[in-house]
């Protein structure tokens, strides 16, 4: 029998999100983050909706999909950015977070992101090797500090090149703040839509030669939010031992950019 959706709400922003589940066994929950959603509660402002407050309010409540699983406990063993999509690991008891508290200590899980950057680098395959630390004069930014930054490497492959624009995948094996969003901006390869590292919204008017819009409407961007989504996730299971895969579907607004990028970029 198949087990209910995750479906969550927020009563004070009105907002509804229906949660799609990668992975599920005894021990370990994997969903696929929307965009616009915190993980986890704001540091400046704990009133905005975030997943894990959410989560947490659903099972206290008994909603159908926490008690068809019989749920009491979830926690989160990793964080997304508030725009980026994709896989997101939670626990189902205290004992499994301590365990993958470690595994994800130690960088052993197999993470790789997509990314839609405006660019095309000289190899199809390369790293970075910068150490980060918070940039002092601009709260919420990171920047290379070879003196007081944290050693951080990301390793890049490319996908598809796309006239101007490259399809990537991205292997943290460091886990800092921001991280692929910075090391892609050292390399002058802004992720398309993140306007905190210079990365510009992609427009299907800038791709279409004859581009019409109606009267009265303006344009939005193909990609609605930072084009960057957690693809997939590779470890070995903490209990069972055996290896575990878990892969999460491109959203449609960037699923629908490559489209169109295929189609007009040449």
């Amino acid at each position: 029998m198949a087990l209910p959706p995750i479906k969550l709400s927020s009563p004070a922003t009105q907002d509804f999100w229906e949660i799609d589940v990668l992975f599920e066994d005894d021990h370990l929950l994997a969903i696929s983050k929307p965009a616009r959603l915190l993980t986890s509660p704001d540091r400046y402002d704990k009133d905005r909706p975030n997943l894990m407050r959410l989560l947490h309010d659903a099972i206290k409540a008994g909603k159908p999909w926490a008690a068809a699983r019989g749920l009491t406990y979830l926690s989160n063993a990793h964080r997304l950015d508030f725009e980026t999509t994709g896989i997101l690991l939670l626990a189902k008891t205290k004992s499994m977070l301590v365990s993958l508290a470690a595994l994800f200590g130690c960088n052993r899980p197999h993470k790789v992101y997509a990314a839609l950057v405006f660019g095309s680098p000289a190899e199809s395959k390369f790293a970075v090797d910068a150490a980060l630390s918070p940039h002092p004069g601009r709260p919420g930014i990171m920047r290379i500090d070879t003196k007081k930054g944290k050693k951080s490497r990301t390793e890049f492959e490319v996908v598809e090149r796309l006239g101007e624009y490259t399809m990537m995948h991205c292997h943290p094996i460091t886990g800092r703040t921001h991280q692929i969003r910075a090391h892609l901006r050292s390399r002058d390869l802004p992720i398309c839509g993140d306007s905190l590292y210079g990365g510009r919204p992609l427009y299907l008017s800038k791709l279409k030669t004859r581009y019409g819009l109606k009267e009265g409407k303006s344009e939005r961007p193909l990609v609605q939010t930072v084009a960057l989504h957690a693809e997939r996730l590779s470890f070995i299971h903490p209990v069972t031992g055996a290896p575990v895969e878990i892969y999460a579907p491109w959203p449609k607004d960037l699923t629908v950019a490559v489209k169109y990028l295929r189609r007009y970029s040449s």
